[in-house]
């Protein structure tokens, strides 16, 4: 009887240690958002490629560790107030409300898509989300947190001087619903391959073709650049390069600051520092990459070896190029450690323009500051999503990636 009794304790305890540890320390089930960056594409585009993944599911592989989780395919060109009152009607359900006078001061419609019921339709103070953003979807996520819990004072001037103008619950402020705040490879403080758009619309145009030719599209990629608001849409029965070739000839990309080329840019990326803050009430962690070296008799940085050639121009000139004109960002040699489209120096949190705090994360999770989890070296900005060749080849573990980031957010109390 007693050796049943110890046999019956041994096979507990191995039990209990089979168990993984984040089993008993998952403090809350809020559901994650992962919001694309830059060029970012829906779960319904490219054939099914996904964003976040390729042919690796990240979604649907959180979901089945218990993670409820939900993709934000926002307007992949759209300035970050825009993408983040979409992913506002994505996640809250209704019709995208740009707000009136915002639409007004840029000269777009107020209103867009109407995403019915949405994502999560119970979001609230009591049901918030986590929200984890790729490249400019951490510069989104931060700006959605912001107009939720502040509002807009802009929106709310001009509701109150036009009779009749409703405004949306989103720029009224008070609405606590984001428990935390991830970026990975975020260009916080901008990026230089942004300065102009001589660099920009080249590396979008190559990621959509790459991210067509990695689906398997051969002439007409799904693709939907979401430009709407701006009256670019794909006419009835036009060719695909034709549609793209109106957006990439467009006058937006110069003539407005409500677009994404001004948002990525170090001089756009501190003026959206300077009103979009750390709330005092949600966790903001941030990852960091590089896949960049330093050649020793010139110190600039040159990329390496298993970097995705798509990105490999775009590192070289990032890893020399400096600026230091009147009125703008000074960028310097502490610019140029990159992971091919981000700068590394701009990742861990917002510095410029900011008042924001930063800590490196030590196993505790500060509630109102950045936490810094550190910097993966060797991944590309396509390695921190799983898309890259280096994945498939075991090089990077996208899924663990982001099982690991899960896990520390299912912890928050």
């Amino acid at each position: 009887m007693k050796r049943l009794v110890s046999f019956l304790t041994l096979v507990i305890l191995l039990l209990t240690l089979a168990t993984p540890a984040f089993a008993s320390e998952r403090q809350n089930a809020y559901p994650i958002v992962l919001v694309v960056g830059f060029g970012g594409w829906d779960r319904s585009e490219l054939l099914g490629f996904k964003y976040f993944g390729g042919v690796s599911d990240i979604q649907a592989n959180l979901t089945k560790s218990g993670y409820q989780t939900f993709t934000a395919g926002v307007g992949p060109f759209s300035s970050n107030w825009d993408r983040a009152c979409e992913l506002y009607a994505m996640l809250k359900g209704g019709v995208v409300d740009y707000g009136a006078a915002h639409a007004a001061k840029y000269g777009h419609a107020r209103f867009g898509a109407d995403f019915g019921s949405g994502y999560y339709p119970q979001w609230s103070n009591t049901n918030k989300v986590h929200l984890v953003g790729h490249s400019m979807g951490g510069q989104t996520s931060r700006l959605l947190t912001q107009l939720l819990e502040q509002g807009s004072s802009e929106e709310q001037a001009y509701a109150n001087s036009h009779p009749g103008t409703v405004l949306s619950p989103l720029f009224a402020g008070d609405s606590h619903w984001v428990k935390s705040v991830t970026t990975i490879a975020t260009p916080n403080n901008g990026t230089s391959l942004a300065i102009g758009v001589t660099n920009l619309v080249p590396y979008a145009q190559q990621l959509i073709a790459f991210a067509a030719a990695a689906a398997g599209i051969a002439n007409e990629p799904l693709y939907d650049f979401k430009l709407d608001q701006w009256g670019v849409k794909r006419e009835s029965g036009e060719s695909f390069s034709s549609y793209s070739n109106r957006v990439w000839n467009s006058q937006i990309w110069c003539n407005t600051h409500d677009i994404s080329a001004w948002d990525l840019c170090p001089d756009g990326a501190k003026e959206l520092n300077s009103w979009v803050k750390a709330q005092p009430d949600v966790y903001y962690f941030s990852w960091a990459n590089d896949a960049t070296w330093e050649e020793l008799l010139t110190g600039y940085q040159l990329p390496d070896v298993t970097m995705l050639p798509l990105f490999q121009p775009y590192a070289i000139f990032m890893g020399s190029y400096t600026r230091n004109d009147p009125g703008h960002v000074v960028i310097d040699s502490r610019w140029w450690k990159n992971d091919g489209v981000v700068n590394t120096n701009s990742m861990a949190g917002p510095t410029l323009g900011s008042s924001d705090i930063i800590v490196n994360y030590n196993g505790t999770s500060q509630i109102g500051k950045w936490n810094y989890m550190g910097e993966k070296s060797g991944w590309d900005h396509a390695d921190m999503i799983g898309i890259d060749t280096s994945d498939s080849l075991g090089f990077t573990n996208i899924n663990d990636f982001y099982s690991e980031i899960a896990n520390t957010l299912g912890s928050l109390k």
